[in-house]
């Protein structure tokens, strides 16, 4: 996939958008925004320059399974990783998210660094909150092989919170389940009460 950033576009466009504000983009306090916000969008949209199996490319770091039972039944499960995004509809910050992934290995595991490096590169996108649960879900099903795999996320979106509605407590929550985890309620009575522990 490997988008390229068009960063002189950006800056373009931030110049308009600050005209269109009414400011002054030459003036000394925003003399420079339009580069910054250019570089910052470069960073905080990274994920846009590549497909999920690019990225289940990148980090599918894996080691054998010397542990599980041999039948399927063993878990992995990393939570509360800390993500942000920007939603698609208002470009908005979905913040203080929390994804929880999980997992049945196939005879390897990953390191548990690339799932939380995986969560990071899917929410580096224009994003809703259910996209990056199927997304993470993709990603980790191809660099894992494993079809079994479940993502939870908690966030503040501040399209909600801070414009709008303006309800700054509400939380949104979303729950992908993949594999087993859709079509086995035990194992998913069983992954809820880790989750939740």
């Amino acid at each position: 996939m490997k988008n390229n950033i068009d960063y002189e576009a950006i800056k373009e466009h931030i110049r308009g958008i600050l005209t269109a504000l009414g400011d002054d983009p030459d003036r000394e306090g925003l003399k420079e925004t339009p580069d910054r916000v250019a570089r910052m969008y470069g960073e905080v949209f990274e994920g846009m320059r590549y497909s999920n199996a690019e990225i289940a490319e990148m980090f599918n770091k894996s080691f054998e399974d010397g542990f599980s039972d041999g039948n399927g039944s063993d878990i992995v499960i990393v939570k509360d990783i800390e993500a942000f995004s920007y939603c698609e509809h208002h470009m908005a910050l979905m913040y203080d998210m929390k994804i929880t992934v999980a997992y049945i290995p196939k005879g390897r595991v990953l390191g548990l660094s690339k799932i939380a490096r995986i969560a990071d590169m899917a929410c580096k996108r224009l994003q809703l909150q259910e996209r990056i649960g199927s997304d993470i879900a993709e990603i980790m099903q191809l660099a894992s092989g494993s079809e079994d795999v479940a993502v939870f996320i908690e966030a503040n979106h501040s399209c909600m919170t801070a414009r709008g509605i303006k309800k700054p407590s509400a939380k949104t929550v979303s729950s992908t389940l993949r594999g087993r985890f859709e079509t086995d309620a035990a194992l998913q009575n069983r992954l809820f009460m880790q989750v939740r522990q």
